[in-house]
């Protein structure tokens, strides 16, 4: 199998490490494939894919997109390494106001599965690193929303002390005073 799944300790999130075919002209490797995925319970369509560039030490999130345009994502790094955080924001979950990491890199070529209802954020760990992740649903800027990259509630261990932050993401408000429209539930309605 050219994939390896392994769900963290919040079970939805999942770490995917893909099968490398390396020779003298460097290597190849399946970076998804829609049936491996599918088995997992990793659907999609993918819809939109974006493509960040950073320097060591930028902190990008926490970030989320409601529902109805809300969004799972497959993050991979092509360029560099960057320690990439997930944290559970549905109400209801066992799990919410918890969060997993993991380092992924362009030489360990993990990947990382964070599906709807989760916050995703990022911290660069080499001097420079870039970013691709494919996503659910399309940007909608009226329901773009994020959570403060160090809320002490929620306790993420970053391994940068002074994270280079955009005005936005230095804005953003605690969990508890979120806009979220996350249950546990599928369907928001119900609750």
């Amino acid at each position: 199998m050219p994939f390896r799944f392994q769900r963290l300790t919040i079970p939805e999130v999942v770490l995917i490490e893909a099968q490398r075919f390396e020779d003298a002209r460097g290597f190849f490797m399946e970076t998804y494939k829609q049936s491996a995925f599918a088995e997992q319970g990793i659907v999609g369509p993918f819809v939109q894919s974006n493509r960040s560039h950073s320097v060591r030490g930028v902190l990008r999130g926490l970030h989320y997109q409601k529902h109805p345009q809300a969004q799972g994502k497959l993050v991979m790094v092509l360029g560099g390494e960057v320690f990439d955080v997930a944290v559970d924001i549905r109400r209801g979950s066992p799990t919410y106001g918890q969060w997993v990491g993991e380092t992924l890199s362009a030489e360990n070529g993990r990947m990382l599965w964070i599906p709807v209802g989760f916050a995703h954020g990022f911290c660069v760990l080499s001097e420079r690193a870039d970013v691709i992740y494919l996503v659910t649903a399309e940007y909608a800027s009226d329901l773009d929303r994020g959570i403060r990259w160090d809320d002490p509630e929620i306790g993420i261990r970053w391994p940068v002390a002074e994270p280079i932050l955009s005005a936005k993401d230095a804005a953003l408000p605690l969990l508890r005073d979120a806009d979220n429209n996350f249950f546990l539930t599928a369907n928001p309605l119900e609750r």
